[in-house]
């Protein structure tokens, strides 16, 4: 965006309030004003400012200019996201549109290691089993962080994600939440890491972490409300033989994840590659949902039969089985079987390595999936 509009002479001036000599600028509005209008003049103008959250009553500084029905754009960014819903979500109700920068997908990720030169990037995925399986691991270990992706060696990854921790554990949980129970928080964090895509048992990660039950789900919260973790619930329309409460989470980063457990090396997808897979499935149909009314669940009845995930848009259900593995001819799991004979969809989906074709049982068509063919995918109405 900020090339686009310099290429196009557009005005613009930038802030980074953890920088002291941008900082000063921002005791009053009639400051900050003074000094954009030294640099800008007072025609059409963007105002770009990071780390708003250094700001007190960041809400209510952002409503007094924008009020004065000035001729500039202003893009305000920062981290910790409690801290900023607080001080500017009343504020500016009418006033704002939200945006949330997330990590680099599995599809930017194999763009930009194949240095963008495939339109049909499926398609090569598919015919190269190398390359499939080379960029697959990568980001299954390191994550989609953006420093990590483009640094080259393991050693650099690491020290970067270890920075991106620290930053995390001292800016957002330390100075902006002020959690009396960081190290408990650290602790959580890492049992979540080691749980990723199981139900989880609150008494017991409440036993194990010496957190009160209301604690440990209030850090949680916190956990998915820094974009650490996302929560997912189960699905279940017969509350007597299917489970109701247990939450299952995913990492948002694997790179942060495989950090927490000390398992940033090859070896460690040996006995993490299942998870891991259904994890980066999990984000991929996380992308394909995000601003639609559609929702991810999780079934399970209660003697444990299991579906990794229910996609849920309205009247219409989905229900996927993910398998890590390099399937050749199609196979149905008995847990899968029973969700169609129950409920009866109109498709389901496998997604797992290599295979791809389709075929019918009943009236639902089970679709088997290489889960690059997610990238791009339209849900509804298929």
């Amino acid at each position: 965006m900020n090339k686009e509009l310099l290429a196009n002479q557009e005005k613009c001036l930038f802030f980074n309030l953890d920088i002291s000599s941008d900082f000063r600028y921002f005791d009053t509005q009639d400051d900050l004003l003074k000094k954009i209008k030294q640099e800008v003049g007072l025609g059409k103008a963007y105002i770009f400012i990071d780390e708003i959250q250094r700001i007190e009553n960041a809400g209510l500084f952002l409503k007094g200019l924008y009020d004065r029905s000035l001729p500039y754009k202003w893009i305000v960014t920062g981290s910790g996201s409690l801290k900023l819903k607080e001080k500017i979500a009343e504020s500016l109700v009418g006033r704002k549109r939200n945006f949330y920068v997330p990590t680099i997908s599995i599809h930017e990720f194999c763009a930009f290691k194949t240095d963008y030169k495939y339109d049909n990037l499926p398609e090569i995925l598919a015919s190269e089993e190398t390359l499939e399986e080379n960029l697959l691991k990568e980001f299954m270990i390191w994550g989609g962080y953006p420093r990590v992706v483009t640094s080259v060696t393991s050693e650099d990854k690491k020290a970067i994600l270890a920075e991106i921790y620290q930053g995390y554990i001292e800016r957002d949980i330390q100075l902006l939440l002020r959690l009396e129970k960081s190290r408990e928080f650290i602790l959580l964090l890492q049992l979540i890491a080691n749980r990723s895509g199981q139900m989880i048992n609150f008494s017991n990660l409440a036993g194990m972490t010496n957190l009160s039950s209301p604690t440990l789900k209030k850090y949680l919260w916190y956990g998915e409300k820094t974009f650490v973790i996302k929560e997912v619930t189960p699905y279940y329309r017969n509350k007597e033989k299917e489970v109701t409460q247990s939450p299952q989470y995913y990492f948002n980063d694997s790179g942060l994840q495989g950090f927490l457990l000390n398992r940033l090396f090859e070896d460690s997808l040996q006995t993490d590659m299942g998870f891991k897979f259904q994890q980066l499935v999990f984000h991929m149909l996380f992308k394909l949902t995000e601003n639609t009314i559609s929702t991810i669940h999780y079934w399970r009845t209660q003697n444990q039969t299991e579906v990794n995930f229910i996609l849920n848009y309205g009247l219409e259900i989905i229900p996927i089985e993910v398998k890590a593995n390099k399937m050749k001819i199609p196979k149905i799991e008995r847990s899968l079987r029973s969700f169609i004979d129950i409920y009866k969809p109109n498709q389901a989906w496998v997604v797992n390595r290599t295979l791809k074709l389709e075929i019918k049982i009943d009236q639902t068509t089970i679709r088997f999936l290489p889960w690059y063919d997610l990238f791009d995918m339209e849900i509804v109405n298929r």
